[in-house]
């Protein structure tokens, strides 16, 4: 499976913030924003990224990810000139995905819980056409909305609707089989002028290939796209990691218990931080990877 982190747009509901870059490189407490949903595609066990973002910032994730190789992985790059909508980036990442099941994640979504891992990674296995996530939401009208019957079927999919069927809101992160480059490419522009994820979404669900999987009460799920959320999304995460002594999104950390580097080579990666307490992490979890190799909670097991 082929991931897909789609970085563009114009961050406009963080001006000033963005005027000068992209919002899923400001800072979420000690990290970049965007490494939290690369470490969502590793979670589920893809090693193979594409990074699609405005032209004035594909230097700067060169200079965070490389070629990927550091990490165990390959990460590649697209130019996205103007947003487009959602759905553009199966048309910008069509050479990426090569026909292959792929999984698409917005740059400003966080998402954390002890079983999540696990849950991406089955979730992966068994794909049958496309999976959205329902997660239950206080405001569902700000968000696209997922109804499901009595059996928890997925019925409906409204976008931002003035009066939601359900109360669960459908998060910025997608499974889909090798087939949603060809029903993309298929689409007509909305009355904004953008290629909707929500029809994507609609076209599986006519041929009954669109499932629905609840994250339930114990996954978190941050939008970091306004100056509140990108504030809450800081201390949620500040306050996990002292209270709990682990990093979240840390890439090297997951690269390593995923199998991609071994202990070794993430120790050499927390070494080159080593000024910095995320640096420093990152070293002790490869040292204590290395006295005890067994799966960790971080995979969900």
């Amino acid at each position: 499976m082929k991931g897909i982190i789609l970085a563009g747009g114009n961050g406009s509901r963080l001006l000033p913030l963005t005027l000068v870059g992209s919002k899923q490189l400001a800072p979420v407490y000690d990290k970049p924003m965007i490494y939290y949903p690369l470490s969502i595609l590793m979670l589920a066990g893809i090693d193979d990224v594409l990074v699609i973002a405005r032209p004035a910032e594909i230097e700067l994730y060169r200079r965070l990810f490389g070629d990927g190789s550091r990490l165990g992985m390959r990460v590649e790059y697209a130019r996205q000139d103007e947003p487009r909508g959602i759905a553009d980036a199966f048309l910008v990442g069509a050479t990426h995905i090569k026909g292959e099941d792929c999984a698409l994640i917005l740059g400003d979504n966080l998402f954390h819980g002890a079983k999540l891992p696990t849950l991406l990674r089955r979730t992966a296995a068994e794909l049958r056409g496309c999976v959205l996530f329902g997660h239950q939401v206080a405001e569902p009208e700000r968000f696209g909305v997922a109804e499901i019957d009595a059996k928890g079927r997925l019925v409906s999919i409204e976008e931002k609707p003035e009066r939601p069927r359900s109360n669960l809101a459908i998060p910025g992160l997608y499974f889909f089989d090798d087939t949603v480059t060809d029903i993309a490419r298929g689409l007509r522009p909305s009355p904004r002028g953008e290629l909707e994820i929500t029809d994507v979404l609609r076209a599986y669900l006519a041929e009954g290939r669109a499932d629905l999987v609840w994250l339930g009460r114990g996954v978190t799920w941050l939008d970091a796209g306004t100056h509140e959320s990108l504030l809450d999304a800081g201390r949620f995460v500040r306050d996990i990691q002292h209270r709990q002594g682990i990093s979240l999104g840390c890439v090297e950390e997951i690269a390593m218990y995923m199998g991609f580097i071994d202990a070794e080579a993430c120790h050499r990666l927390g070494a080159e931080m080593s000024a910095s307490p995320y640096g420093r992490y990152v070293m002790r979890s490869a040292r204590s990877h290395q006295l005890h190799p067994a799966p960790d909670t971080i995979l969900g097991e």
